[in-house]
């Protein structure tokens, strides 16, 4: 495995946020893991063929689930060099955000409250705190922000890069459930009806040439484009891994095809990004 990272530190201070980013960057992940387990995940992550790995360790469990600690050396003596990422928040922070959640702390069961729990568990991580590679203050840290430093330190550039999916659909057979954004092509004239085209497709350049002798096309793909140039990266800079873009026409075949074909064009050429183009109901 080239790259293994642990996520721990203070409850509450972003771990499970950081555990979603890692799994957007095509890490192999497991959450709230007990320690003992952190040698045998590592070793399915390798036989199911993963490069990179993150492992969140549930620091409070001891006896037969493990130590954390103990955990990190048994990886190291296995020939295994975990990068240990520690992320801390001020314990203001982290009281607001427990009481904005409303969520039980873990160390509160024993009756402690919440900034004296918040007090135990950060004695109780000391430890483990030295061991870290990386510690990252989450107090002023934006969901985004957070994911684009673990990008940046544990991913590479490039996973930043928001991936777009473009979708072609005909609005009789259903909108895509998992649309972001849809656009309604049906005020252009439906090639459907013209003799000889009926049986083609928006990919075909017969249709291409009907599609773009209408004034509409080019006006509404001047418009499309100039949206999407403008919130693409915005969505990407906010920490969006994935937008689905969904052209609707009718059927499916002509239309949105066409459309959808020179918004993938666009994008690719634009934003150095893989946009990948599904023409779902063309077939139908």
């Amino acid at each position: 495995m080239r790259r293994l990272v642990i996520v721990t530190g203070l409850s509450g201070a972003g771990k499970s946020q950081a555990m979603k980013s890692f799994e957007d960057f095509g890490f192999a992940c497991l959450d709230n893991a007990p320690p003992v387990l952190a040698r045998r995940f590592v070793e399915l992550g390798e036989a199911a063929g993963y490069a990179n790995a993150a492992l969140a360790l549930d620091v409070r469990t001891l006896g037969p689930f493990g130590d954390a600690v103990a955990a990190l050396d048994e990886l190291a003596a296995n020939g295994t060099s975990p990068e240990v990422l520690f992320l801390d928040a001020e314990d203001e922070t982290l009281i607001r955000r427990y009481s904005e959640t409303r969520r039980r702390h873990p160390f509160g069961e024993s009756g402690l409250g919440l900034a004296e729990a918040i007090a135990a568990e950060r004695a109780s991580l000391a430890a483990l705190r030295d061991r870290a590679n990386v510690v990252w203050d989450t107090s002023q840290l934006t969901l985004g922000q957070l994911k684009d430093r673990i990008a940046t330190t544990f991913a590479g550039a490039d996973a930043r890069r928001l991936r777009v999916a473009l979708v072609a659909f005909g609005f009789k057979y259903g909108l895509p459930l998992d649309a972001d954004l849809v656009f309604d092509v049906r005020f252009l004239p439906n090639p459907n009806y013209v003799e000889g085209l009926r049986e083609l497709t928006g990919a075909d350049e017969p249709v291409a040439a009907y599609l773009e002798a209408v004034p509409d096309t080019e006006a509404f793909l001047a418009r499309a484009i100039s949206l999407l140039d403008f919130l693409i990266p915005r969505y990407e800079r906010e920490g969006k891994s994935q937008l689905t873009i969904a052209i609707g026409c009718t059927g499916g075949r002509h239309r949105s095809v066409y459309l959808g074909r020179r918004l993938q064009q666009h994008l690719t050429e634009t934003t150095g990004a893989a946009v990948t183009f599904d023409a779902r109901d063309v077939n139908r």
